[in-house]
């Protein structure tokens, strides 16, 4: 790859909105777009969603969990869907959220990292509760094949808080998981590679005021801010606000089932997309 994903991220944001949809073939989608729990509804389901979405949004996510469910033949699934947006030319998110040590999480990279994989992604999301320096095995594997890492940082489930607000030494674990992707980004900002780093975070569209109370300096980062919560989860223009501030035009807004409730006609699942894009680099861009 010629770009690192953080360039080619800001490329399609810029050009599509802040957009990032999912594909969660979650039973009830499955039924309410009159598809069989079967691999067979599975594979129609994640292509007319792939149709649907390229060239129509800047990143799409798959989330693995719903793939895995299916076995071997779910995840054959995955890597042909993964596949279908590298064919089309449109950024993919693998939703993984992996999280180990040592040659574990060697391994885990490799598999949705290495160019070798069939499973490879644009980027993925990681878990570093482990500590942040677990995940360097990933880290170094983006940076060397020009991929991309969302790490958990700041999450709006309630028993988040429990983890992610503890203090060690007068700093949250939040704000150790925000110090450690800026560092991470500053040093690729220093050669003169990214426009936007590649590493970023998840932070909920739905954290209040944690971001303030914490002291977390998100536009510092200068991280891709993938944020869950917009839509069915109610997150407002004015939360997003309130939630990023500054780091505004980094953020990259994820909405899953709202918009997958338009199909299974594509032409309407690309239309609802369309129009949510629309609607989020209004919000984001002012």
């Amino acid at each position: 790859m010629t770009a690192s994903f953080g360039a080619r991220l800001r490329v399609a944001m810029d050009e599509l909105g802040p957009l990032c949809a999912g594909i969660d073939p979650h039973p009830a989608l499955l039924a309410h777009w009159g598809l069989g729990q079967t691999v067979q509804g599975l594979e129609t389901f994640s292509m007319t969603c792939v149709e649907a979405f390229a060239g129509t949004v800047a990143v799409v996510k798959p989330q693995s969990a719903f793939f895995e469910s299916f076995g071997s033949a779910g995840v054959a699934v995955l890597e042909r869907t993964l596949a279908g947006l590298r064919e089309s030319g449109t950024l993919s998110l693998l939703d993984v959220k992996r999280g180990d040590i040592g040659s574990t999480m060697a391994a885990y990279a490799h598999a949705y990292l290495s160019p070798e994989s069939p499973l490879r992604a644009d980027a993925i999301t990681v878990s570093p509760f482990l500590g942040f320096g677990s995940l360097r095995p990933a880290l170094d594997l983006a940076r060397e094949t020009g991929r991309g890492l969302f790490v958990l940082a700041l999450t709006s489930n309630p028993d988040g808080a429990q983890v992610q607000h503890a203090t060690r030494d007068g700093r949250s674990v939040a704000g150790s998981i925000v110090d450690g992707v800026t560092r991470q980004n500053a040093m690729h900002d220093a050669a003169g590679v990214n426009v936007l780093g590649s590493v970023g975070m998840v932070v909920g569209a739905t954290v209040g005021e944690a971001v303030q109370k914490l002291g977390l300096d998100l536009a510092a980062a200068n991280a891709p801010l993938l944020a869950p919560g917009v839509g069915a989860q109610g997150a407002t223009a004015g939360d997003l606000r309130r939630v990023f501030g500054a780091a505004l035009n980094n953020v990259v807004a994820s909405s899953s089932r709202e918009i997958l409730g338009a199909g299974p006609d594509g032409a309407s699942l690309r239309a609802a997309a369309r129009h949510t894009a629309q609607q989020l680099n209004a919000i984001l861009s002012t």
